[in-house]
């Protein structure tokens, strides 16, 4: 039996796993994909403290030495549900069933789609939701990126040294990232802005040849010849096989010490219900999980 589970290895899981080694508890840490989440793939991170810019990958390789260093166990394995049996919890992978005293969830969360005609058809074959992972495809080619976050915005960026031109298409007249990447944003020649624009559909034969954008203000309907289209319209919780308590968007709901409707299971990261989905928040709840699971434990004996 592990007196800790913690279900996820991005940094929310990873400095959870951290601290749980350091507070002496036996833990296993299971992660269905990559070891270091959605934020591996991120081509640039400004906004780490310490690390003025270093890439999401070699952000998380840190992460990654520091809990295994330290004796973290990591196992790759799919976790299809958590049942919660008062003193102890089971959890069910697909490579069998592990008994723990408490869990922590730090699953993250992974991208929108928007549901539009040509999304799922081209999906690979010129539609992405990661340009790190698929921008080089692009090269001196015309793409198009839909949102106007964060993420969008520093996707952007990315492909502009890539994509001879790209089209930055927001629903809004402003874009919502932080001010410095705006600034950045506005300043490449390479990408034009289209404020007040939703993507309606794609079009092409093999692959992604056109897209048709509408207007919000005048409903004109605008068709761009692009080759690539990436879409960063917000995330969805990664949270369907825990049943706790959820709001009406699928994150999960915690108190102040990151416990969660059930005793004894934790939430930490950009899966739970939380106004800022950052590195630096997801380590803050990891901690804060680790922290009061080993309090349950302690409390257990």
């Amino acid at each position: 039996m592990y007196d800790l589970i913690i279900i996820g290895g991005g940094p929310a899981g990873l400095t959870a796993g951290i601290y749980a080694q350091r507070a002496r508890l036996k833990t296993l840490l299971l992660e269905k994909e990559v070891i270091g989440g959605q934020i591996a793939v991120s081509d640039i991170i400004e906004n780490y403290p310490g690390f003025p810019s270093i890439s999401g990958a070699g952000l998380m390789e840190k992460f990654e030495q520091h809990a295994r260093g330290l004796g973290l166990e990591i196992k790759l394995t799919d976790v299809t549900d958590v049942q919660d049996k008062g003193k102890t919890k089971i959890v069910k992978t697909s490579e069998g069933d592990f008994i723990t005293k408490t869990v922590i969830v730090a699953t993250g969360a992974k991208p929108k789609r928007l549901g539009v005609p040509g999304e799922k058809e081209f999906t690979g074959k010129g539609v992405s939701y990661c340009a790190t992972c698929d921008g080089p495809f692009f090269k001196g080619q015309r793409v198009l990126v839909v949102g106007g976050g964060d993420t969008a915005a520093k996707e952007a960026l990315y492909l502009s040294r890539i994509a001879n031109k790209i089209y930055l298409a927001h629903r809004r007249d402003q874009l919502r990232a932080e001010k410095i990447i705006q600034e950045k944003v506005l300043s490449i020649p390479n990408i034009e802005m289209l404020w007040s624009h939703v993507l309606k559909s794609m079009h092409g034969k093999i692959g992604v040849e056109k897209a048709v954008l509408q207007n919000l203000k005048d409903n004109a309907i605008k068709e761009l010849d692009v080759e690539g289209v990436f879409i960063f319209v917000g995330i969805n919780p990664t949270a369907d096989f825990v049943d706790v308590e959820k709001d009406k968007n699928g994150f999960i709901k915690t108190d102040q010490n990151m416990q969660t409707s059930i005793k004894g299971i934790f939430v930490a990261g950009d899966c739970r219900t939380t106004p800022l989905k950052q590195v630096s928040t997801a380590v803050g709840d990891g901690a804060i999980a680790a922290f009061m699971a080993e309090k349950f434990v302690e409390d257990l004996s």
